[in-house]
């Protein structure tokens, strides 16, 4: 799929995977793992971001992947994202959308919010609050219209 299927189709919590389309090097060659996993990865859809303006300089829409996190004893230390403009020419799948009833945590209202966590359930959300720093969050269940879009397409619903 293409960066524009992605944008316009998946709904935000789902499992993206991307790819170069080149095959992956053996494990002893460190170096050339490292830059082919840069082109070849996974990730969950965080954001979505329309084509804005700032002065004379036009950003192009784009979406958000949360590819992971490092750090140890529970405490976040790095927390990688990966943002892809709607012109990359990477090829785009949806690995998983997420469960219907699920509830998706974003840190404020609006166009501009990101998904901070993928509650198995309000009362997972409300509790994931209670130990989290988000005081302006927002709580959205995931639909069935969104679920059943795979049985749509003719592809069966992750």
């Amino acid at each position: 799929m293409s960066a524009h299927t992605i944008f316009d189709n998946a709904p935000i919590g789902s499992l993206i995977a991307w790819s170069d389309g080149s095959p992956q090097p053996p494990a002893r060659f460190n170096k050339k793992l490292g830059a082919w996993r840069t082109n070849n990865s996974r990730g969950r859809l965080i954001r979505k971001q329309g084509a804005r303006g700032i002065g004379n300089i036009s950003l192009s829409a784009c979406f958000t992947l949360h590819e992971g996190d490092y750090g140890a004893a529970g405490v976040i230390a790095i927390r990688i994202h990966r943002t892809f403009s709607l012109d990359s020419r990477l090829s785009f799948t949806v690995v998983a959308r997420p469960a219907l009833g699920s509830v998706r945590v974003f840190d404020r209202a609006g166009d501009d919010a990101e998904l901070v966590y993928l509650a198995t359930n309000e009362a997972d959300a409300r509790e994931w609050l209670t130990r989290h720093g988000y005081p302006r969050a927002v709580l959205q269940e995931v639909t069935a219209d969104e679920v059943g879009a795979d049985i749509v397409e003719g592809r069966t619903a992750a």
